[in-house]
């Protein structure tokens, strides 16, 4: 439930949900949050803004003023008891996962901008959102990750870094890591192409054929970022790892050490992976992005010489076989795109069916769990959209699935 309360009555575990006045007053870089450190409490106390909206479902609510503890000294180092993300379905987590992606697309922005400058990554700024795609992803694996690659050209350097943030977070816990792990491998997967800041625009967003001097600039890049990131305080070795690693491949063909199988660290072959399906996923200046259950299968045919055969496996999985906006063919002769995964298998994922093949007709969109009991449906075939061009079809499957 929506409450507006008085910054003075902010406790550690309530879900701010907005600032009670202008976003230029908001002294956070974000908003809908679980408000755990006593730190932001404090700011938000020092700053213009008196009052702000909390989200009692969502957080804990005002206590009664007999029941009330007393914030915590800035000086504690003892941390309020973190809320663990409850799963939601992928409907429930995509309004959420929107406004992560638009907050993550501003912070991004300006670390990388002043990257440019010269100047250095804000660790504590990178942690916060990192944290905040973290619950995203515990919430619902495939909500933010999809969101993220409908990118547009222009915003590819960007959010290919959220994207690429998320998926490291969730292949990490797909893998058995412990969450101070996973958070380094968000943190690693936001930070990995910090270096292509410093490589001119103009060649990064080239449309054509880059000349060998321009790609051995592209090539730069992990160096780069690497040096710039040793500049930095409070970044750890995980993430100089994977932004220096994240291109090489494990038959010691990629750059720029040609390192080899298990010379790569997990987590830089982990970056490999994740790297890779956003970049050929995504809209480039140079070429429309292919569909995601498409690309999985060109990857899986790539991985004996470019990937650690058990880290694509098991990112694979986390994705599904037919990942979040795949175009597939029905038995039924209908064609449709995948809105949900199935948590009791990974073949009969919920697809909205929206072309009946036969008569080559649009149909009213409708949605099918191919999972539920008794149902007759199967997917036959994945299908390519630059076949079919249908302009609409990232949208189809985002309204299907709320």
């Amino acid at each position: 439930m929506r409450k507006k309360i008085s910054v003075d009555d902010l406790e550690p575990g309530m879900f701010l949900l907005e600032v009670g006045s202008s976003w230029l007053a908001n002294p956070f870089w974000r908003s809908r949050f679980v408000i755990r450190d006593p730190k932001d409490i404090a700011m938000l106390r020092a700053s213009k803004v008196r009052e702000v909206w909390i989200d009692t479902d969502k957080g804990v609510d005002v206590w009664p003023a007999t029941e009330r503890v007393p914030l915590m000294p800035l000086t504690s180092d003892v941390a309020p008891p973190r809320v663990k993300p409850v799963p939601v379905p992928l409907a429930d987590e995509l309004d959420r996962a929107r406004l992560i992606c638009a907050a993550g697309r501003e912070a991004v922005t300006t670390m990388f901008q002043e990257a440019r400058m010269g100047n250095a990554v804000d660790a504590a700024s990178v942690d916060d959102l990192v944290e905040s795609i973290a619950d995203s992803v515990a919430r619902n694996t495939s909500a933010l990750i999809s969101l993220a690659r409908l990118k547009t050209a222009d915003d590819y350097t960007y959010m290919h870094s959220v994207a690429v943030c998320a998926m490291m977070i969730a292949l990490a816990r797909a893998l058995g890591q412990d969450e101070e792990t996973v958070r380094s491998a968000g943190v690693a997967g936001l930070l990995h192409d910090v270096g292509e800041m410093l490589v001119p625009s103009a060649v990064l967003n080239k449309p054509g054929k880059l000349t060998d001097a321009e790609f051995a600039l592209v090539k730069d890049h992990p160096s780069k970022g690497h040096a710039f990131l040793l500049e930095a305080h409070g970044i750890d070795q995980v993430a100089l790892d994977v932004c220096l690693h994240h291109h090489e491949k494990t038959d010691g063909s990629g750059y720029p050490e040609g390192l080899k199988g298990e010379e790569i660290s997990l987590m830089a072959r982990m970056g490999a992976v994740c790297d890779v399906y956003d970049a050929i996923t995504s809209n480039r200046p140079y070429k429309a992005g292919w569909d995601p259950s498409e690309s999985l299968r060109r990857m899986g045919q790539w991985a004996q010489g470019h990937f650690d055969l058990h880290v694509f496996q098991a990112f694979a999985r986390t994705l599904g076989i037919y990942p979040v906006g795949s175009l597939v063919r029905l038995n039924t002769g209908y064609l449709g795109v995948v809105v949900e995964q199935s948590a009791s298998s990974p073949t009969l994922p919920r697809v909205r069916s929206f072309y009946q093949v036969a008569d080559a007709r649009r149909v009213e969109p409708h949605t099918v769990d191919l999972s539920a009991p008794g149902c007759k449906e199967r997917i036959v075939s994945r299908e390519d959209p630059a076949r079919w061009r249908f302009a609409d079809l990232d949208a189809l499957w985002s309204d299907g699935a709320a």
